[in-house]
């Protein structure tokens, strides 16, 4: 399988598509998946297109150890055509959806039909379901918040970047569901050092994708690019 010319604009704009809703092209961190979309797209217009311009600067700080990145090259073109050219779940990644929110919940259908007219029939049972559904969550009552411990990478601009302003700055972004933990500075080379830092969300209301944004408008003067080094589930 390979990967569609994304140095056109219809290129362009189906990688703009699959990056509006993610931050790099599989997983969490930069790796071999992004080195292979980057090796065969150009530099982007940023008004035009402003999320593949965002993910391409980010993989271009990088550049120097793309050869090292972890990953899979072949897991670009898999992931893109999984998902860049439809709107929408497919029939079978809705089953996967309501498997993994609803496990032990008796394996409960709540799509019902696939037609887009559903008689009166099919509503009827739909309803049903989704009531049963419903009826056993509130028996087992509410679940404990899910929640993530991240290593989160922050590059300063160069070596004259003070970093412990930069972190001072960085611990006071604050969020419902976010603590932030210890961190280290940790050398990325030429005399530069990154901020290495833990902290612990709650999944359901802190969106990583957007404390990175965050971090990128609120400490603009200190820092060049954010990435998520690691993830791990509590």
């Amino acid at each position: 399988m390979s990967l569609p010319d994304f140095k056109t604009d219809g290129g362009l704009a189906t990688l703009e598509k699959f990056l509006s809703s993610r931050s790099y092209i599989d997983g969490y961190s930069v790796s071999q998946a992004d080195v292979a979309v980057f090796e065969v797209c150009s530099a982007p217009d940023a008004n035009k297109y402003p999320n593949v311009a965002r993910w391409f600067t980010h993989v271009a700080s990088f550049e120097k150890e793309h050869p090292n990145l972890h990953g899979d090259k072949k897991k670009a073109a898999a992931a893109l055509a999984a998902t860049a050219n439809t709107g929408v779940q497919s029939t079978a990644a809705k089953a996967v959806a309501v498997e993994d929110n609803a496990a032990g919940d008796d394996d409960i259908d709540l799509f019902g039909s696939d037609d887009e007219e559903e008689d009166a029939e099919a509503a009827r049972i739909k309803a049903e379901r989704v009531a049963e559904y419903e009826k056993k969550k509130a028996a087992k009552g509410p679940r404990p918040a899910a929640k993530s411990v991240v290593t989160f990478d922050v590059k300063p601009w160069d070596d004259e970047t003070d970093m412990a302003a930069l972190e001072e700055n960085l611990r006071k972004i604050e969020k419902d569901g976010l603590v932030w933990g210890a961190s280290k500075l940790v050398p990325v080379g030429y005399g530069v050092k990154k901020l290495q830092i833990t902290l612990v969300v709650e999944d359901e209301k802190v969106s990583l994708d957007e404390l990175q944004e965050q971090v990128a408008e609120d400490l603009e003067d200190y820092v060049q690019s954010t990435d998520i080094a690691a993830m791990q589930k509590l």
